[in-house]
C-alpha cells in the first residue's frame, strides 16, 4: 500500500478540508466556550439556526449553520489568497471571533495559525518577528524620543540657572558697554556682553602695593599670545592682553603672588580672555 500524502491531494480538495477542519474548529470552539454549553445536549444541526440566535455574552448556542457559512466563505478566502491576504484575513476572522468569545479567540488562534503554517510555511513565524520588530522600533524611538525631551529640559534648567546667576551676580559700578571689568578689592573679573555676564575668571591677581593695577576706563590695544616681558628679564607673559600704553595687560600667570601691575589669570581663564577680547574693547577696573 503506498504512503498517502496529503501533498498529493488535488488542490481543490485540500482547501475543501481544511475549510471544513477550520469550520469545525470555530464552531466546536465557539460551542465550547459558550456558558452551560457543555452541560447540554447537541442539538439537531438542521434545527439551529430556527431555535437560536447568536448573542455576545448569552448562554444560548451559537446559529451553526451560519457560523458555518460564514467561515466556509473565510475560509475560501482564506485558503486562496496569497500569503499577505491570508494573514490579513486570519486577523479578521480573530478579529470578529473575539468580538462574540474572547476564550473561544484565544483557543482558535493556534488552530487556524496551524492551518494557516501548512498552506503558507513560515508565514505565521514571519508576521511574529514583523511585529516584534515594529514594537521595538517604536520603543527605540520613544526612548528617543524621551531622551530628547529629557535633554532639552535639562538645557533650559541650566540656561535658566545661568540667567538666574547672572542677574544675582554683582556687577558693580561697571558698565554695561564694558566687554571686561575687574574688582580689585573684591580680586575677581569676568566678561561680559550688553551687560551679561559670559564668564568668570576662577581666580586673578592684581599688582602688588606699589605697583598697583590702574584703575579707570580703558580699550584694548594689542594683544601678543607668545609676549614675553623685556623689563622682567623675558619673563613670559602668555595671551597678552594689552590695555595700556605702559606695559599694563591681562596675561597668564600665577594668581597665587600679585603681579607688578598687570592682570594675571590661570591657564583657560587667560585663553578664554584672548580669544573673546578684541582690539577696541573697553576695559573697566574698579
Amino acid at each position: 500500500m503506498s504512503k498517502f500524502r496529503f501533498n498529493a491531494v488535488p488542490l481543490a480538495f485540500r482547501r475543501a478540508a481544511l475549510a471544513l477542519a477550520a469550520t469545525v474548529a470555530i464552531a466546536v470552539t465557539l460551542i465550547g466556550g459558550v456558558p452551560n454549553a457543555r452541560a447540554q445536549q447537541m442539538p439537531d444541526p438542521t434545527r439551529l439556526s430556527s431555535q437560536v440566535q447568536l448573542n455576545q455574552g448569552s448562554s444560548e448556542l451559537p446559529n451553526i449553520d451560519q457560523l458555518s457559512k460564514q467561515v466556509q466563505d473565510e475560509a475560501d478566502k482564506f485558503f486562496g489568497g496569497a500569503r499577505e491576504q491570508a494573514w490579513n484575513t486570519r486577523n479578521q476572522m480573530l478579529d470578529e471571533v473575539n468580538k462574540l468569545n474572547p476564550q473561544a479567540a484565544n483557543a482558535l488562534r493556534p488552530v487556524v495559525d496551524n492551518v494557516l503554517n501548512a498552506l503558507f510555511p513560515g508565514l505565521v513565524a514571519q508576521k511574529q518577528a514583523e511585529a516584534k520588530a515594529a514594537r521595538d522600533a517604536a520603543a527605540r524611538a520613544q526612548a528617543e524620543q524621551a531622551a530628547r525631551e529629557k535633554a532639552a529640559a535639562e538645557a533650559a534648567a541650566r540656561k535658566a540657572e545661568q540667567e538666574r546667576q547672572r542677574n544675582a551676580f554683582n556687577r558693580g559700578p561697571c558698565p554695561v558697554d564694558a566687554a571686561v571689568c575687574v574688582d580689585l578689592d573684591g580680586r575677581r573679573t569676568w566678561l561680559q556682553k550688553n551687560g551679561d555676564v559670559t564668564y568668570v575668571a576662577p581666580s586673578m591677581a592684581p599688582g602688588k602695593p606699589g605697583q598697583e593695577t590702574p584703575r579707570g576706563t580703558f580699550h584694548v590695544n594689542r594683544k601678543i599670545k607668545d609676549e614675553i616681558s623685556y623689563e622682567f628679564n623675558n619673563a613670559p607673559m602668555p595671551y597678552a592682553i594689552y590695555f595700556t600704553n605702559n606695559g599694563h595687560a591681562f596675561h597668564l600667570g600665577d594668581p597665587a603672588y600679585d603681579s607688578a601691575g598687570c592682570v594675571r589669570l590661570p591657564g583657560q581663564a587667560a585663553v578664554r580672555y584672548f580669544n573673546d577680547l578684541q582690539i577696541g574693547d573697553k576695559v573697566f577696573i574698579y
